[in-house]
């Protein structure tokens, strides 16, 4: 009989026992669900700005091959509107046509049209006639919420926004960041706090 006795106790575990394991699986779970939720964030906004950057980098490259713009960029003033562009919203299409004019010759393989978190980029250029003005080409992105920080008739401060601001537009124009994520104190710095 008591071999039959302690060969039930060895069947499973008691209530307390599976209630103290989900408790501990519950405390895990509220520990790590944020910390990887904002990872993920943060994975989407630099695949976003590695796009873009990398787009431009061939923008750039193709607009020094058809006019040797050394001129464009440098921008020396302390706001930037996208509304300064001819072509506010050049068609990703045509961008994609203009770097890679043939199967033999591109400037980039393929021109992505989404940025991290599935939103449409904005392209802005200021066309062929006017390859000379202070904004040349431009690329946006709305953040993981896709809309835009600033109107686009209004002007954004040239500068970092806190890098876990998952929302702030990126902005680069001519080879510069005009809108980018840093340190916080490196936006605190930006925003004079």
């Amino acid at each position: 009989m008591q071999g039959a006795r302690s060969h039930r106790r060895q069947g499973g575990f008691t209530l307390i026992e599976l209630l103290i394991v989900v408790a501990i699986i519950g405390i895990i779970s509220a520990l790590l669900v944020p910390n990887l939720m904002s990872g993920l964030q943060n994975a989407n906004q630099t695949r976003t700005q590695a796009d873009m950057k990398s787009v431009g980098t061939a923008w750039m490259q193709w607009l020094s091959d058809q006019v040797s713009a050394a001129a464009a960029g440098s921008s020396t003033t302390a706001t930037f509107a996208w509304s300064e562009f001819t072509q506010p919203d050049f068609a990703h299409d045509d961008l994609a046509a203009l770097l890679r004019p043939s199967d033999d010759f591109f400037y980039l393989q393929d021109v992505p049209e989404r940025d991290g978190w599935n939103n449409p980029y904005r392209f802005g250029f200021a066309g062929s006639d006017q390859l000379f003005s202070s904004q040349v080409i431009g690329i946006w992105s709305g953040g993981r919420d896709g809309s835009a920080t600033a109107q686009p008739e209004s002007s954004y401060e040239i500068g970092a926004f806190r890098g876990t601001d998952f929302n702030e537009d990126l902005v680069w124009v001519d080879g510069y960041w005009v809108r980018w994520p840093g340190s916080a104190a490196e936006a605190a710095a930006e925003e004079g706090e």
